[in-house]
């Protein structure tokens, strides 16, 4: 809630006018109490976990012959049925886990000092949290992989996600709701070291959802645009630790690939990708 009472008082305040952002963002929030603002991470997450991977779906389902060759597991289709049921169990998975933990976390995030208040961040001021929100979400996580990957926690809790042995988006955070809340944490260590504006907080909860659900598409798309992004994984990489299951020593971050490749967890994806590349050619 900001602490102004027009947005008059508020440019008076910075001593120059709102830019468009910044009015747009006074008409929304201005009467908006912070932990409202913080709970809209709940409903960005639901809308863009239905919608990013929807266009894919219907695609698979309906005119799959247009994008099989692109299909990285060509030989495993789904049925309606079981897109259905992904869907529904991350829907409710979002609801009983997420919403519990944002509302038992906000204090923290006011102590980490998350503000809603004038001016809103620069580009390059986001720009440059973002970057340290990947690079430690990723870093962290890779080593929170790996732990799910020990006998126990495997057949206990990393199991569910591992149902899907060919990914598909809607299945990028379907999994226990215990490794959500274990691989979801991790999230918020990155604003903690570099606190920014609420705003940056949601771009980094949108982002890091698309980044997931583009990981476990399923499918290598030439054209897709992350390939310029130095050291992305990518669907192809994500989609070999989902093939081997269980007993898989390789792939686990989740972001970047420079993990993986430092502590040389990467040996049966080059060997496999090596193979594979060899029985293609002529």
């Amino acid at each position: 809630m900001l602490p102004y009472q027009s947005m008059q008082e508020a440019a008076a305040d910075l001593g120059r006018a709102l830019t468009t952002m910044e009015s747009v963002w006074f008409w929304y929030s201005a009467r908006m109490p912070d932990w409202v603002l913080y709970m809209h991470i709940y409903f960005l997450l639901n809308v863009v976990f239905t919608l990013a991977p929807l266009p894919l779906v219907l695609l698979e389902l309906n005119s799959f012959k247009l994008i099989q060759e692109y299909k990285i597991q060509p030989k495993i289709r789904l049925r309606p049925s079981d897109f259905l049921r992904c869907y529904v169990r991350v829907v409710k998975l979002l609801f009983f886990a997420i919403i519990p933990v944002q509302l038992a976390s906000f204090p923290a995030i006011k102590f980490m000092g998350i503000r809603t208040s004038l001016p809103l961040p620069s580009l390059w001021e986001a720009c440059s949290q973002l970057l340290v929100y990947f690079l430690v979400d990723d870093y962290v996580n890779y080593w929170l992989h790996r732990m799910l990957h020990s006998k126990w926690l495997y057949e206990n809790i990393h199991r569910v996600h591992h149902e899907f042995t060919a990914p598909i988006g809607f299945a990028a955070p379907y999994a226990h709701w215990a490794e959500v809340l274990i691989v979801g944490s991790p999230s918020l260590i990155g604003p903690a070291l570099a606190p920014g504006h609420m705003v940056t907080l949601w771009a980094w909860i949108i982002l890091r959802q698309l980044e997931a659900i583009d990981t476990h598409i399923g499918y290598k798309f030439p054209f897709t645009p992350t390939k310029y992004i130095p050291f992305y994984g990518g669907a192809e990489f994500h989609d070999y630790h989902h093939n081997v299951g269980g007993q898989s020593r390789s792939n686990f971050a989740s972001i970047f690939t420079y993990c993986d490749y430092i502590y040389r967890t990467n040996k049966g994806y080059r060997y496999h990708r090596a193979y594979t590349q060899k029985s293609k050619r002529p």
